[in-house]
């Protein structure tokens, strides 16, 4: 066993927070980075560069969290490739935003965001869990949010699907936990990303005591942290990054 690859997985790796931890794990440990995606090539292929820039190894993976199917065939597949590699770290991190007054919110725009987000957990973890239980060691690590630890108006929906998270999170975690997995989850606040690019930073910086957003990278090294053996005794945890809002 001890002889095999070790990889560590990240979903929606191409960019923002996805793709500093790619970068970030590639730096920290010996890993071969599997880069999710699902459909930003040209994004992901950037990524594959840096990590090669950075001294690490990696390869693309590109399937739909969200649809079972796709995330079976596509990691069934590359273990036929792959027999001598392992997936010691799954980094959760995929997910989408389609912001809204729940009032007014569309079926489709409830469903996606729980699809991507929750269901995405699920089908990942779910597929690969077993390997890590055979393996005896595992690093699970969910990228949640600030939203569904105290939510935000206008994001009923990604609160709900992260919030989800949160509590699969505490409770996989105590399954797991005596065959040297983790399972933790890593909150950010507002992060300099793709996603909060529309965001009005000068005003929303008023509520955060640090007086400023966070960068990826920040989140990035505490998910390597995370993945690493220095973190053994950790589990179960929801840790911030959200520069001090309570």
């Amino acid at each position: 066993m001890n002889n095999k690859r070790k990889c560590a997985l990240v979903t929606g790796g191409s960019r923002g927070i996805g793709k500093a931890i790619c970068i970030q794990l590639a730096k920290d440990t010996d890993y071969h980075i599997l880069v999710n995606f699902n459909s930003n090539k040209t994004e992901a292929v950037n990524t594959l560069e840096e990590i090669d820039n950075a001294g690490g190894t990696a390869e693309l993976l590109q399937f739909d969290v969200s649809d079972p199917e796709q995330v079976s065939f596509t990691l069934n597949e590359w273990h036929k490739r792959n027999e001598n590699a392992v997936i010691e770290v799954i980094v959760n991190n995929a997910g989408i935003t389609k912001d809204g007054l729940f009032l007014w919110m569309k079926p489709a725009e409830w469903h996606d965001v729980i699809n991507t987000s929750l269901n995405g957990f699920f089908n990942v973890t779910n597929h690969l869990l077993q390997n890590m239980l055979l393996n005896k060691y595992g690093r699970i690590i969910n990228i949640v949010s600030l939203s569904g630890l105290k939510g935000v108006a206008g994001q009923t929906n990604y609160s709900a699907a992260k919030g989800a998270v949160i509590a699969a999170t505490k409770s996989l975690a105590q399954e797991v936990a005596k065959r040297n997995i983790t399972v933790n989850a890593v909150a950010p606040g507002f992060i300099k990303s793709d996603m909060t690019k529309d965001f009005d930073e000068k005003e929303l910086k008023k509520m955060i005591p640090v007086n400023r957003f966070g960068t990826p990278e920040e989140v990035a090294q505490l998910v390597s942290f995370l993945a690493s053996k220095k973190s053994s005794y950790i589990t179960g945890e929801v840790i911030n990054i959200n520069g001090g809002i309570n």
